[in-house]
């Protein structure tokens, strides 16, 4: 099957994930990345909405789990994101990448990231 891709890319939401009571409490901001894979050729076709993702939705729900019921790491995030991802019928496969620059580090760094990504086969 052929396998484009759409993709969302620096969805930063606010969530309150992490191990530590301080990340839980104040809450942080995570950037998102998803890829899905997908084959657009029946909506491009018949240039119809239905036939292809919706990427505004999967940005909102992507955006909910993340402000939604914490969880202590990032891995679990990104699956919870894939896992919503791949609800859509369309969707055959998803990259997700979850950024987490504002983690609990104690030396200099520029982003921690988790990438994933999942399949329906």
């Amino acid at each position: 099957m052929r396998v484009d891709r759409v993709a969302l890319r620096g969805l930063r939401v606010r969530g309150h994930h992490g191990v530590f009571a301080r990340e839980r409490e104040q809450g942080q901001t995570f950037v998102v990345d998803v890829v899905l894979g997908l084959d657009t050729r029946p909506a491009a076709a018949d240039d119809d909405l239905t036939r292809t993702v919706h990427y505004g939705i999967v940005a909102e729900e992507v955006a909910a789990i993340v402000a939604g019921e914490p969880v202590d790491l990032i891995e679990t995030l990104a699956q919870r994101i894939a896992d919503q991802c791949l609800t859509h019928e369309v969707v055959r496969e998803v990259e997700v990448v979850v950024h987490k620059p504002e983690a609990p580090i104690t030396v200099p760094f520029d982003d921690v990231t988790i990438t994933i990504k999942r399949s329906r086969v």
